[in-house]
């Protein structure tokens, strides 16, 4: 892979770095490609699943953090009833799981587990998979994804470009055959 970067620069992904990761992938505690079910991922399942990720993004917008308003929720009346205060709970949970909203890389990444994209294992080597990369671009072996995303001057071409990253390492160093166990 020739050297990547975004208008920012502050994210560079070069072979040097994905052979880093791979390096750091092979020191995990437990098999990078055997997720929480026991069984093995393909990197062709885990890429797709970053791709939908980025998608994702692109379709709802990207926000770096998520944060409740302050207040949003507002006051319950006093003598309220039991029914009223449940409605008001129930529409503020709707109102904050509109899926028409910007999303965090993080959020983008949880929500394809539940489509034809992805499940929780693909999910979790995808997000362990972003690590790697991060750990290997910045030199710092505890740094996250999540961590690193939400950084105040990390920008959605920067979330992209790692998503892209991603997909490339586990299509390049992801097993090409699924295993059980």
């Amino acid at each position: 892979m020739t050297a990547t970067a975004t208008t920012s620069s502050s994210v560079l992904i070069t072979a040097e770095v994905m052979e880093q990761a791979a390096a750091l992938a092979a020191d995990l505690y437990r098999p990078l490609w055997t997720g929480s079910s026991g069984e093995q991922s393909t990197g062709e399942t885990v890429a797709r699943h970053l791709e939908a990720a980025a998608d994702l993004l692109d379709e709802t917008g990207w926000i770096r953090t998520w944060a409740v308003e302050a207040g949003h929720l507002g006051p319950v009346e006093d003598g309220a009833s039991t029914e009223a205060m449940l409605r008001q709970l129930i529409d503020y949970i709707r109102e904050e799981d509109d899926r028409g909203k910007p999303l965090t890389a993080v959020t983008a990444v949880d929500r394809v587990a539940g489509t034809e994209h992805g499940d929780g294992d693909t999910r979790d080597i995808a997000q362990e998979v972003l690590s790697l990369l991060v750990q290997a671009a910045t030199g710092h072996p505890a740094a996250r994804f999540g961590a690193w995303a939400e950084r105040q001057h990390r920008t959605h071409a920067e979330i992209s470009l790692m998503f892209t990253a991603g997909a490339l390492f586990a299509r390049t160093h992801g097993p090409k055959n699924p295993t059980v166990g």
